[in-house]
């Protein structure tokens, strides 16, 4: 329930020393995140301290995705679209290139990309694919784990695939080129116990592993990744 600033993860760009003390995010989805009250006060200064957060949060102006939501620990992670209606302001959640969360003003607050990180056969024989971010979209069996999707909110309808392939960009959504955009050059299947890798190239060449990849685009990004 309780934790010191000084060790919180150092995707949070927060100042250190400034408290003893920082918002815990509840459990979730996310592999990295960050509590929605320090997005919305520390990082966009959308109120002076948690109550006033609180306030905003419980009068419903916040949307995450398209919902609204109440809880100020509740964990935002990568691609997730936090939107204001009454300052008419949407932003992305990304990786700057210090590796922290930053939230990126976007125009377009209706598209959100997902990674499938799995799929599953359900009753009926339908195919339900599983997301990063938790949630599952019935979809058809063409969608492989690694790919991509760009989500429509708040219906939430699959509107683009994006396959994980050479040529594509993608992003690295951890390790030590976290927050790197490159294009997919070779997939690296290893039949052993160690993980798939993938090699990547922008102004260099460097591996990283398979569930660290998130294609992002063809010969552009599909959505709004600043620079």
């Amino acid at each position: 329930m309780h934790r010191k600033r000084i060790s919180a993860h150092t995707a949070w760009p927060i100042a250190r020393k400034a408290h003893k003390w920082v918002v815990t995010p509840r459990p979730g989805p996310h592999k990295t995140c960050i509590p929605l009250a320090i997005i919305l006060r520390d990082v966009l200064k959308l109120g002076d301290n948690i109550k006033e957060v609180k306030h905003m949060l419980n009068d419903g102006q916040v949307l995450v995705d398209g919902v609204v939501r109440r809880d100020h620990r509740f964990p935002v992670g990568i691609f997730d679209v936090i939107s204001i209606p009454a300052i008419k302001k949407h932003y992305r959640v990304v990786f700057d290139s210090k590796r922290r969360f930053i939230p990126l003003p976007i125009k377009d607050s209706t598209l959100k990309l997902c990674r499938v990180d799995n799929k599953t056969i359900i009753k009926g024989g339908k195919v339900l694919i599983n997301l990063h971010d938790g949630s599952n979209v019935i979809a058809t069996n063409e969608y492989r784990p690694g790919d991509s999707i760009v989500l429509e909110l708040p219906q939430r309808k699959i509107k683009q695939r994006l396959e994980c392939k050479p040529g594509n960009l993608a992003m690295v959504t951890g390790g030590r080129h976290l927050g790197e955009v490159g294009t997919i050059k070779e997939l690296k299947l290893l039949r052993s116990s160690q993980p798939n890798m993938v090699i990547m190239e922008n102004d260099k060449e460097f591996e990283v592993i398979e569930d660290y990849v998130c294609v992002v685009g063809t010969k552009k990004p599909a959505i709004e990744l600043g620079e």
